[in-house]
């Protein structure tokens, strides 16, 4: 049995799963946040309810959390849950479990679960992205996440818009510190932002979509540049991940990744961006959705395909 845990900011999520990925429980609890000791008692807790009393062999454990593990330090870094940075988070959760643990960033356990038995399920590379509140990615080759050796593969919210015309630049600060990153155009909130800019008005990015998509009460005028434009940005962004690494799969996920229309729209328009005469390859919806996260972090311990664990 492989037990995921999804250590988010505002709740932990986890779940167990049999060897063909069916879900045999899961649970879930608020995070106890600003508190690392009460984090490990609470992932503790879970995987002790979640594992079947009297079991001979201890169910295998991985969790996806914000941030990365530090090659230089070992420890927890970028993370948002800033009560996590700094901390050995995989040797304390061992100490408690008393067995081994992997750990990845939450986005390389999104993508994994689509590339073991979700959108992407058989294809070789696959790059699932998180369009969300931030945004996030994560590369799987051969059913393992690519880490790297900086521990940042697939971070490519944080790199500038590719192209950008002269209205958009220099671009919206960004927490990390700089202007123009992707995330400040891609995200929920970068949306919002461009469609306030552009109408005056403050909404959802859901609602935007809804208005754009529905052209409710004429009143899509606004909302229909707004996503014609993050289209288009995110064509370039992702064509630039393909003139890179050129997957197989580019999987959606996180709150953007429910607009339909994206998976008709950006094929048509990356097109452009990419340094080919023709882009193969495949823009998928997510086939497990919020489920995703979770379990991926069980799937870390994808022992069938050999010299590509996560440690």
């Amino acid at each position: 049995m492989r037990i995921g845990v999804d250590l988010g900011g505002t709740k932990i999520e986890a779940v167990a799963l049999a060897s063909d990925g069916a879900v045999l429980s899961r649970e879930r609890v608020a995070t106890p946040r600003g508190s690392y000791d009460g984090t490990i008692d609470e992932i503790v807790r879970l995987v002790r309810v979640l594992e079947p009393d009297g079991a001979s062999d201890c169910a295998t454990v991985g969790v996806g959390t914000p941030g990365a593990i530090s090659p230089a330090t070992g420890r927890i870094k970028n993370a948002n849950s800033t009560w996590l940075n700094d901390r050995p988070l995989r040797e304390d959760l061992e100490r408690a479990l008393q067995r081994p643990v992997r750990l990845a960033n939450d986005a390389n356990c999104f993508a994994l679960s689509e590339a073991i038995d979700g959108a992407a399920a058989g294809a070789r590379v696959v790059f699932g992205v998180i369009l969300g509140t931030g945004v996030g990615g994560g590369v799987v080759i051969d059913g393992a996440p690519w880490i790297g050796p900086n521990a940042i593969a697939g971070e490519w919210g944080h790199n500038p818009l590719p192209a950008p015309d002269p209205a958009e630049a220099p671009g919206s600060a960004c927490y990390c510190g700089r202007t123009g990153c992707i995330e400040t155009f891609l995200s929920g909130p970068g949306l919002e932002r461009d469609f306030a800019k552009l109408s005056g008005e403050r909404l959802a990015a859901a609602e935007i979509v809804r208005r754009a998509t529905e052209n409710a009460s004429g009143e899509a005028s606004a909302a229909a540049e707004a996503l014609a434009r993050y289209e288009d940005r995110l064509a370039r962004a992702l064509g630039t991940v393909i003139n890179l690494i050129d997957p197989d799969v580019i999987v959606l996920g996180g709150g953007m990744s429910n607009t339909a229309r994206l998976y008709e729209t950006i094929p048509r328009l990356w097109s452009r961006y990419v340094f080919s005469d023709r882009v193969d390859t495949v823009l998928r919806p997510p086939r497990h959705g919020d489920s995703s996260g979770v379990r991926g972090a069980a799937w870390l311990w994808n022992d069938a395909r050999p010299g590509h664990s996560v440690t």
